[in-house]
This record gives structure tokens, C-alpha cells and sequence, in this order.
């Protein structure tokens, strides 16, 4: 089966995910797939070994600053007569399928030529009845015709009573029992001069990824450039993860078991959904912004750690493509929650019970 998958590269969350799911389907080798990125300059891709000889399209990406969603600025910046060249000019037709990680380009090639397709994310979960803010027309409209496919596998952490799988995370390295009494800090979309200076007003340690590593750092913080293997070494040793409310990097830290303190980009329907449902899971603090008060506040009472054992997500749909995605569904969702421990309560307000490490 010759496949046509489709990542949105906006954020490294989706790209982790098809990494890992990249190695379970490498695992079928009747699955001959080609991999295309769009949403982001190629120039800043990296280690993007895995996915060998992959196609790169502009796509469309969403315009941040100062910790706030741009929504003008991120619809100025479309240029959609390239966009409209690039998906009409796709070769679906040379593929049996197409798999869309939420990436325009691949999922409306699909659409307009009617060659079967499926959506593979987070943002399919939002297709169902989840935890959200108010409605939102612009979004729901924008969410349903940003990257429509045929079938989809929605990836939330918890079920709320519908056919959504648990999240896809990578296998990830043990703790090497070295002292961690550091936190991890991974927020690209806040100013970074103001948030570096409210981490050098807290008497702690951090490791700090995402912002130009060229900036000038208090003591207490480091630094580090972009690296898949090294954020997930300082992920597993690190004592608690401050981080904005991107849907990836929050399910290996709850797979870490580690504190959270999230603050959701402003305007940004996604991630202030995330946040209601981290609130309503009981699984991470949410704060309106990241400053020494709230930092401090937040170590001070440090809360039990929330360990998820997630099961192998990626195996189970890697299955289900080789296998021509005939089964439905919501069995395979049933199927791979019986497997989550703890598994999730259930009543109007679930939760997940406190794992001590």
C-alpha cells in the first residue's frame, strides 16, 4: 500500500508524534510511505533522518507574540494562490491512501479528488464533545475545513465518553538517578526576555528550550538548542515541566508523572481547551501567565505527581493502517483504554487518581 502522509510542522508536537508513529509503521514493510511537511520554513527542520527522502510545502502556519495568537497576522501571512497550486498540483492520485496529522495540503488534495483519506491528531478529538471555552463558530468552521479527511483517529487524555484513542507518545529514556532538582521549561510562544527574567527571580534551577540560545541568562538557567534525544533526557530527569498548553509535550509529561504548570496561548482556541481539560482532569495547574509569583507559588506546594502509563498508541494504529483502517474506530478506542493505568474515572468530572513515584 503505497501512502501519502501529511504532518503539520507548525509545532514540534505533531512532528514527535510521527516519529514515533514513523517507527511502528516502518515495522510493515508492505506500507510504502511518503512523508510532507508544511508550516514551516524547511531550513527549520531538524533531525528529520527518520523520515528519509520526505516533500516539504509551504502550507499555512499561525503567527504568535508575547504569549498571544495573532489571528490577522496569521490569516495576512496565508498565500493562497500557492497554497491552492500546491494542493492542486499534489500527485494523490499515485497513492492508495492519505494520512493528514491536521496538514492542509495532503487532506484537500484528498478531498477534491476523492481518494481515500484519514485524519491522524489532536485536533480530530475536537470533532466530539470534549471539554472547550464558549462556542467559537470561527474556530469550529476553521477546525472542520482546515484539514478534512474521510475517517479520523482523534488523540486526546482522556476518552470523555467518546470514540478517541489515547495519545501516540515515544518511547522514552529512563532517568538516569542523577540529581533533578531542575525544572524544565519549554514555552516558544512567550516573549522570551520577560520570561527568562521572571525565572531568574526564582531560587531554582532551569532548563530552558525553545528561545534563541544566544540570550543573556541569570545563573540559574541554561540554555539549549533544539535536540529530539536531549529535551527527552532532561524531560525524564527533570522535577517539574512549566510549558504552555500544546497537546503533545503535556501527554509524555504526564506519562513522566511530572508537576505541571501550563499557560495556554492567549486567543488560541486549541490550547485554552487543552487547559479546561487539564483543570477538569485534575492533572496541571493553569495560570494566565508565567511570572516569579506564580512560578514560586506553584514549587512551593508542589502536588503528588500524575503518572499515566499510556500503551502502545502507535503499534495499535500502525495495526490498523496495515490492515487496510477497516476496523472502527471506537473498538479500537475501547481496546486501548482498558489499557491505561491508571484508568480514567468516569461521572461528569473525571479524573485520574494521584501514582506516587
Amino acid at each position: 500500500m503505497k501512502i501519502l502522509y501529511g504532518v503539520q510542522a507548525t509545532g514540534n508536537g505533531h512532528i514527535a508524534r510521527s516519529r514515533t508513529l514513523a517507527k511502528a509503521l516502518n515495522q510493515y514493510p508492505q506500507l510504502e510511505i511518503q512523508w510532507l511537511f508544511s508550516g514551516r520554513p524547511k531550513e527549520n527542520l531538524f533531525e528529520m533522518e527518520l523520515f528519509g527522502d520526505y516533500w516539504w510545502r509551504e502550507g499555512m502556519t499561525i503567527v504568535h507574540s508575547e504569549g498571544r495568537l495573532r489571528s490577522f497576522a496569521t490569516i495576512a501571512q496565508v498565500k493562497l494562490r500557492r497554497l491552492i497550486q500546491d494542493i492542486r498540483e499534489l500527485p494523490v492520485n499515485d497513492f492508495d491512501l492519505i494520512i493528514s496529522d491536521y496538514e492542509p495540503v495532503t487532506a484537500w488534495a484528498a478531498k477534491i479528488r476523492k481518494k481515500p483519506s484519514v485524519g491522524i491528531g489532536h485536533q480530530y478529538a475536537f470533532l466530539y464533545s470534549i471539554p472547550m471555552p464558549r462556542f467559537n463558530w470561527l474556530f469550529h468552521t476553521v477546525l472542520r475545513t482546515f484539514a478534512p479527511t474521510e475517517k479520523s483517529l482523534g488523540l486526546h487524555w482522556h476518552h470523555f465518553g467518546n470514540p478517541i484513542l489515547p495519545p501516540i507518545v515515544p518511547v522514552q529514556p529512563k532517568p538516569d538517578n542523577s540529581a533533578n532538582d531542575y525544572v524544565l521549561v519549554y514555552l516558544p510562544f512567550e516573549h522570551p526576555i520577560p520570561m527568562l527574567e521572571e525565572l531568574s527571580k526564582v531560587q531554582r534551577q532551569f532548563i530552558v528550550y525553545g528561545v534563541p540560545v544566544n540570550l543573556p541568562t541569570a545563573d540559574n538557567i541554561q540554555i539549549k538548542a533544539p535536540s529530539t534525544e536531549g529535551f527527552q533526557r532532561d524531560l525524564v530527569n527533570a522535577q517539574a515541566v512549566i510549558c504552555n498548553s500544546g497537546f503533545e509535550l503535556l501527554a509524555e509529561t504526564l506519562a513522566q508523572g511530572k508537576p505541571i504548570l501550563s499557560r495556554p496561548l492567549a486567543y488560541q482556541f486549541e490550547q485554552e481547551a487543552n487547559a479546561k481539560a487539564l483543570e477538569q482532569l485534575n492533572l496541571a495547574r493553569i495560570v494566565s501567565s508565567i511570572n516569579a509569583k506564580n512560578i514560586h507559588s506553584w514549587l512551593k506546594e508542589l502536588p503528588v505527581p500524575k503518572r499515566i502509563q499510556w500503551p502502545d498508541v502507535a503499534q495499535a494504529v500502525a495495526a490498523w493502517i496495515a490492515e487496510g483502517c477497516k476496523r472502527d474506530p471506537a473498538e479500537l478506542a475501547r481496546d486501548l483504554w482498558q489499557k491505561v493505568v491508571p484508568r480514567p474515572t468516569k461521572g461528569p468530572t473525571p479524573a485520574y487518581q494521584s501514582v506516587a513515584d
